[in-house]
């Protein structure tokens, strides 16, 4: 259970290293897009070799389709009530969906580390180094739209501990009470956490990614190169 938390933990803690990034050393816009380009590819390939493939494999095609369909609706309807209350201007909504989409997309990804571990299992290095290096280009993204909307440093870094902290409870919980659950639930787990993180990419990171590099089309290459590396750390782990 330690263990399933220590490495739910990992992956949150891209996401104070990055607004640590972000605070240091303000990196240039265009850098943080094709980051975020290069993130978006590494979450692709998480989503169809870590998440939805597992899932199928466990589950079937019923399994997964309602996880991916119960992810993006929770994901876009948090979203949605989140621009309709919230204030701030468009930085601030973006900045609110980017961490949404850490939260949505790190809990259950987290949980899929805890559930991975049962049994003896070995955690997948490929997994965790891709949540890990897709939370770095949202952090970085995220505390820089709050920070632009009038945030101050303390609350965002507030809110990226309390996500690596729920982050490590739920690969722990994923451990304790999922890996004994059925197969169709794990299934349904993972491909939870495939469809919040397809939602938060068509919404959140790739548009955000091409606007910030002056729609520049090299952002697609970023995005395969990210693709090709979690898919090698997939081959070879």
């Amino acid at each position: 259970m330690l263990e399933a938390a220590f490495w739910g933990l990992v992956g949150g803690i891209a996401l104070l290293i990055g607004a640590w990034l972000e605070f240091a050393a303000r990196p240039r816009r265009r850098i943080v897009a094709y980051v975020m380009a290069f993130g978006s590819g590494v979450l692709i390939s998480a989503v169809a070799y870590d998440l939805t493939a597992e899932a199928f494999d466990l589950g079937g095609g019923d399994a997964v389709g309602i996880g991916l369909a119960a992810g993006a609706i929770v994901y876009a309807g948090l979203s949605t009530l989140i621009d309709r209350r919230g204030a701030g201007g468009e930085e601030q909504a973006i900045g609110r969906g980017l961490a949404l989409g850490a939260l949505l997309d790190g809990v259950p990804e987290s949980a899929a580390i805890g559930i991975t571990l049962t049994g003896g299992g070995a955690v997948s290095i490929a997994f965790v180094t891709a949540v890990f290096l897709s939370n770095l280009p949202e952090a970085i993204s995220a505390s820089s739209e709050l920070e632009r909307a009038g945030a101050g440093r303390r609350s965002i870094l507030a809110i990226w501990v309390a996500i690596a902290l729920a982050s490590a409870v739920a690969a722990a919980l994923g451990y304790e009470w999922l890996g004994g659950g059925s197969e169709d639930i794990q299934a349904a787990t993972k491909s939870f956490a495939g469809g919040a993180i397809l939602a938060m990419l068509a919404t959140e990171m790739m548009p955000e990614a091409f606007e910030e590099s002056g729609k520049s089309a090299t952002v697609g290459l970023a995005t395969v190169l990210g693709f090709a590396l979690a898919a090698f750390l997939t081959a070879i782990a």
